[in-house]
């Protein structure tokens, strides 16, 4: 059973986050038989069909959903692509057993496959072996594996390879030289450990990482390929056997450079911020940072790059597959596109004195309001 936005308060979820730009579409999904139980948004098409990833986990939210399109719509527009911004959410356990979890991303494929301005990717708790299974099912997705054409964007590391090159344009704006610059990341994922890895390939070193049982920490540096290997493993970090080990929520307060927060909304706010000791946040993770404390961070010249701006590596590779490019065009598009956009918007955040993500948002909202006069809308 499918329904666009259904009950009270899911109806007024839908106005308070609703204005100029969207939503266009809040489906909610309840399939009694298959357990599925899901809510796909599509925030606004006016640039091409929405990409956005179907995240999974137990304690997703129709508002989380609806702010996830939306930073999906401002990411698309400020990377120039031809597509618009749409996310779902699956309300379960990713770590379920791999045949009840096929049996529900094959369900959820079929709910929204006549939802043609939508294009599923791979987010948090999905994979690109989910990617394949609803691409069986109704021939749409992007990050699927290389054997059925794709490219596999977590595997190479697309959203933490951006992530290094909005680095490395950040941090001219802060006289830091990526040479020995300390890195925390909270969230070891596909994000984060890739983010890890290629700023390690410019010299950085890891000081502090976290998933979601533990922090370890060591100044002198971690050893990133052996906690790599434990998460392949299915371990925690916490199980590495060298470094401090913390609770964590302890990564927030690690001396560093950069701290790179690749894990779930909202996980900087207005009560932590104040234990952040560095210098730069690149927000690996969408809506990473609320208002108020990316507020506080641009008043204690911490240097925020802003979610859609640096984290729009995975977006523009799944643009490349799908428009039928290779692995090769997909680096050299982000690098492009990344470096280019950060620059402007940093630039425009000094020379008017305003926040990073205020220059951002006019950045994006422009392109989206220019594509949408080009449209007929009733």
């Amino acid at each position: 059973m499918r329904n666009d936005v259904t009950g009270k308060n899911n109806m007024e979820d839908a106005f308070r986050f609703s204005d100029d730009l969207g939503p266009a579409k809040v489906i909610h999904i309840h399939e009694p038989r298959s357990g599925l139980k899901a809510v796909l948004v599509v925030d606004n098409v006016a640039c091409g069909p929405s990409i956005g990833g179907v995240r999974m986990a137990p304690d997703v939210s129709t508002e989380e959903c609806f702010r996830l399109a939306r930073a999906m719509t401002l990411k698309n527009a400020a990377a120039g692509l031809r597509h618009g911004g749409g996310k779902s959410v699956i309300f379960a356990d990713p770590r379920m057993p791999a045949a009840d979890k096929e049996r529900l991303v094959r369900a959820f494929a079929g709910a929204i496959g006549d939802i043609q301005d939508y294009i599923p990717g791979p987010d948090m708790g999905t994979d690109e072996t989910c990617m394949a299974w609803i691409h069986d099912e109704i021939g749409r997705s992007v990050g699927l594996p290389p054997e059925i054409g794709g490219i596999p964007l977590d595997r190479i590391g697309a959203t933490g390879f951006g992530l290094s090159v909005a680095i490395d344009v950040a941090r001219r704006f802060c006289d830091l030289e990526l040479e020995g610059a300390r890195v925390a990341v909270q969230g070891f994922g596909s994000v984060g450990r890739h983010a890890a890895r290629f700023l390690a390939e410019k010299g950085a070193v890891l000081v502090a990482a976290a998933d979601s049982r533990a922090t370890i920490a060591d100044p002198k540096g971690l050893d990133l390929e052996a906690l790599i290997q434990l998460k392949r493993d299915g371990k925690s970090l916490g199980d590495h056997d060298a470094g401090e080990k913390l609770d964590r929520d302890a990564v927030i307060g690690i001396e560093s450079d950069i701290w790179i927060p690749a894990a779930r909304p909202d996980v900087i706010r207005e009560d932590n911020v104040a234990h952040l000791k560095t210098k730069i946040v690149a927000q690996g993770a969408n809506i990473a940072v609320t208002a108020a404390a990316e507020a506080a961070l641009h008043a204690h010249n911490i240097l925020s790059i802003p979610d859609f701006i640096a984290n729009a590596g995975g977006v523009i590779c799944a643009a490349v597959e799908y428009q039928g490019g290779a692995q090769r065009q997909a680096f050299e598009t982000i690098e492009e596109k990344i470096r280019h956009n950060t620059q402007a918007v940093l630039e425009a955040s000094r020379e008017q004195a305003i926040l990073p993500r205020v220059a951002a948002n006019g950045l994006a909202r422009q392109r989206v309001e220019r594509a949408m006069g080009y449209r007929r809308w009733s």
